[in-house]
């Protein structure tokens, strides 16, 4: 798989899918519960470049401004976090510099706009 190419594009349209019904049932996940559930189609190793790429492009595929970011529900097994990427990309990309503004906030705000019963 090489970015942008069509196994990326099914990779990354599956990790959306799969994230968005995380989001429905109210749970975040590791990046390698993630990377199995990709599994046998798309091989997305969860500490890999590609795995960090693709997460990259669900959020700027699913959210734009002030929309939550879906990938804030993939985190790390021992931190139950996100990666230092995704706060990365939430301060470059998203603007999310306020001073009140958590990860955990954030991944509250993905579970609200998914359950919703009007959800895209």
């Amino acid at each position: 798989m090489k970015y942008g190419d069509a196994d990326y594009v099914a990779a990354r349209n599956a990790m959306r899918v799969i994230l968005k019904g995380w989001a429905r049932e109210g749970r975040t996940d590791t990046y390698k519960a993630l990377s199995e559930a990709l599994a046998p189609e798309h091989r997305v190793h969860y500490h890999g470049r590609m795995m960090s790429l693709l997460l990259a492009d669900v959020c700027r595929r699913d959210s734009t401004g002030p929309e939550p970011m879906l990938s804030a529900l993939a985190v790390n097994g021992s931190s139950r976090k996100p990666s230092d990427q995704f706060f990365e990309l939430a301060v470059t990309e998203f603007h999310r510099w306020e001073p009140n503004w958590t990860w955990e906030r954030e991944r509250d705000a993905v579970f609200d706009r998914y359950r919703s019963p009007v959800s895209p």
